[in-house]
């Protein structure tokens, strides 16, 4: 019979981990509720409008947007679609080589923005940071930015292994 060497989480450990999943399930439920109640956007759309409309020219290339959200080309390219029927974003040829896409963020997809945005800040303001003062909010992304950071080497390190 072999030995079991799996390392366990300790209860606090545990409590931690269900604490961190209860949080990460209901968070984009209730950011998505907020979203399509206030403007028929989901998260996930609303998340592609708030980085068009951070660059310079409301326009970036599909293979910068996957990397940036941290999706699958493919995946992206579907949403993108829905949202190109929606009227939100259009797909563009890349001007200097002719073979990129460029997705770029329409009027439409702007107001959809302009509209969503005020109250899915006040939502995360009251659901996320209403019960933080300044020190829980430094504690908070210190945390935050370790797990990013380990996320990070663990993604290079499984990058590295299918090689």
């Amino acid at each position: 019979m072999t030995e079991d060497r799996t390392v366990w989480l300790d209860d606090h450990q545990q409590r931690v981990w269900r604490l961190w999943l209860e949080v990460t399930t209901a968070l984009p439920a209730v950011l998505n509720r907020q979203l399509s109640r206030d403007s028929q956007l989901s998260v996930q759309d609303f998340e592609v409008l708030v980085r068009l409309s951070e660059t310079d020219d409301d326009e970036m290339r599909v293979v910068a947007l996957s990397e940036h959200m941290g999706w699958e080309r493919s995946r992206l390219s579907h949403h993108l679609t829905r949202m190109e029927k929606r009227g939100l974003v259009e797909r563009r040829i890349c001007c200097s080589d002719g073979r990129g896409a460029i997705i770029h963020l329409t009027d439409q997809g702007m107001k959809a923005l302009q509209q969503a945005a005020p109250g899915h800040a006040a939502l995360v303001r009251r659901v996320v940071f209403g019960g933080l003062d300044h020190g829980h909010l430094n504690d908070l992304e210190t945390i935050l930015s370790r797990i990013c950071d380990g996320l990070t080497e663990e993604e290079k390190s499984q990058l590295g292994d299918a090689d």
